[in-house]
């Protein structure tokens, strides 16, 4: 047997071991007697392999579109493919509600089709990275942290697929760039996701943590629309102070883009753009919380008591801008 033919079988072998055990767990927790802690870690490892594999392929895929000219689509294409990989290792899946199908000026891409933008959600736990998978339309790339660049794979795919990527300790670079990324989208027409947060809250209840201005300050400085993005809370589907990593359906709801075109740059004139913008999604978020604690998604209010949310640490992903929050 050849070197080439084991390592097939031994990823093979994995993949269907990760797969397996996931879907065990959900057997086994189907009893009363199973704690949730069953299905925690095995739910947890097929998720970081559905990560690591479709950052593989989204490398492959964006060093090929890149030949063409097209490597922006590479986050488009890898994002689905994250989509599906998840519902099959961990039976997670997400629902997109937008309103804006068949309106004027949008047809059947919605809101979400609105090029270009810059689009913020709220940013729960690290399942989030899998709502890029939804929401993401051709065209749309993400911002990460610029130590990302030198992750092995994850940093190559995103360096090929024209990731922006953003100094958040430095303000002077993090404002040029994003000057650079304005003109960016501008040109080629590209929308950007951003989690207006910048960090995970880890909330039992429906609440933001303040907004970073790094996202509201890029789309006024480029004058393109700031398109709301909100998940439902689901507290009682993933839950890492509880272990908890079940499988289920979560709504995400694409709110009314924003125009930014007439707004002024100063600095109070954004920071309250920002702060208007998180009352319109916390209230969102509100409106939905008690939808999913019925169907079991989000923790009620007397199983959550006593969880306060706490900060957690950036994914890289996130994308407040510590340094634009500073007066320059």
């Amino acid at each position: 047997m050849s070197w080439f033919s084991a390592l097939t079988y031994a990823v093979l072998g994995f993949l269907s071991v990760v797969f397996v055990t996931s879907h065990l767990t959900t057997l086994l927790v189907s009893f009363s007697f199973a704690p949730p802690i069953v299905s925690y870690y095995p739910r947890l490892l097929a998720s970081f392999t559905a990560l690591f594999l479709c950052a593989i392929y989204g490398t492959c895929a964006s060093g090929a579109l890149s030949l063409f000219g097209h490597g922006e689509l590479g986050q488009y294409t890898t994002a689905r493919a994250f989509k599906w990989t998840m519902l099959v290792f961990t039976g997670v899946w997400m629902v997109v509600e937008d309103p804006g199908v068949g309106k004027e000026g949008y047809g059947e891409r919605g809101w979400l089709g609105t090029r270009p933008a810059v689009f913020v959600g709220n940013h729960q736990s690290e399942l989030d990275v899998l709502v890029v998978g939804h929401v993401f339309m051709p065209g749309t790339v993400v911002t990460a942290k610029s130590s990302l660049k030198w992750v092995p794979v994850l940093g190559w795919f995103m360096l090929l697929s024209k990731t922006v990527f953003l100094d958040r300790k430095n303000a002077t670079q993090a404002s040029g760039a994003l000057g650079s990324a304005g003109q960016q989208m501008k040109k080629n027409r590209q929308s950007v996701f951003m989690f207006a947060e910048g960090t995970r809250s880890y909330f039992d209840h429906p609440d933001l943590l303040p907004f970073k201005s790094g996202a509201f300050r890029l789309a006024v400085q480029a004058g393109v629309p700031v398109v709301p993005v909100v998940v439902e809370p689901y507290s009682n589907l993933l839950n890492s102070k509880k272990k908890i990593f079940r499988a289920g359906t979560i709504k995400i709801k694409v709110l009314k883009p924003i125009e930014t075109a007439s707004m002024s740059s100063e600095f109070e004139a954004v920071r309250k753009f920002t702060d208007e913008t998180r009352e319109i999604m916390l209230r969102e978020l509100k409106g939905m919380a008690q939808a999913a604690e019925k169907r079991g998604v989000a923790l009620k209010p007397h199983e959550a008591r006593g969880m306060n949310g706490t900060t957690g640490k950036s994914s890289g992903l996130d994308v407040g801008i510590a340094g634009l929050e500073q007066r320059s």
